[in-house]
């Protein structure tokens, strides 16, 4: 890769090695710099920058953080193999999100979906605290509240997914929680676009609903059946053909 490619950033409007570890990392991730290939010299990257030696070392600490990247005296860093990534890391994750189109981004979004909100929503309903209680229907209330407001539903809609997870109790849950409040905005802002949040709602309440009354394989059925319904709404909206607004969920 030219060191050309990383001129020409601009005003430094942030931290500077903060600013400089999103160009590297954005770099790495589209496939400019190639995995197993060595990062142009630090001085290299000074000099063309115009940056200090500790900005530098800074940003490159930041993403060798990330799992980017690693450093080694007398060899210099060197891109290392995606499998190293942290990809629940939030700025990888919204690097990936930058350059991906967006069918590969929904098919692994709902992959990921599928794989874990059932589960998340079983153990939920058995381990889910009043507390718990308070922030899912909480957050059901403000999707009723939103209306039509699209901005306000995706909001709503984000906050109760992500206390279902905070429901689980379970720490190994919880990053995956914060990793859809990113990655989901985009998914859920193109579903607010259909005609299908009256069945929506139903589906939400439904499995609010099992997760307070301590239904785990409800509450594993419903929200199975939410997400397939979810996926089928996004095919629908971006082929143009509305889905059906119902009330047929149980």
């Amino acid at each position: 890769m030219s060191i050309d490619q990383f001129a020409g950033l601009g005003p430094l409007v942030r931290k500077l090695h903060l600013q400089l570890g999103d160009q590297l990392g954005l770099a790495i991730i589209r496939g400019d710099l190639k995995q197993g290939e060595l990062l142009p010299s630090e001085s290299k990257l000074c000099e063309m920058l115009g940056v200090s030696r500790t900005a530098m070392r800074e940003a490159i600490r930041g993403i060798a953080a990330k799992g980017l990247v690693e450093s080694k005296s007398k060899i210099g860093t060197r891109v290392r193999p995606d499998e190293s990534w942290n990809h629940l890391d939030a700025d990888v994750l919204r690097w990936q999100l930058q350059v991906a189109d967006t069918d590969t981004y929904l098919r692994k979004m709902f992959q990921l979906r599928n794989a874990t909100e059932p589960a998340a929503a079983a153990i939920a309903a058995e381990y889910a605290t009043p507390e718990d209680h308070r922030h899912i229907t909480a957050a059901f209330a403000d999707m009723v509240e939103a209306g039509a407001d699209n901005t306000l539903w995706v909001v709503a809609d984000l906050k109760f997914h992500k206390a279902i997870y905070r429901a689980t109790h379970n720490e190994f849950f919880w990053p995956i929680g914060q990793l859809f409040n990113i990655a989901l905005k985009e998914m859920f802002s193109i579903a607010a676009r259909g005609s299908h949040r009256p069945r929506a709602l139903v589906e939400h309440r439904n499995l609010m609903n099992a997760i307070i009354e301590s239904k785990p394989q409800l509450a594993h059925e419903l929200s199975s059946r939410m997400v397939s319904n979810a996926s089928g709404d996004i095919v629908s909206i971006r082929s143009g053909t509305e889905p059906k607004s119902t009330n047929e969920s149980k």
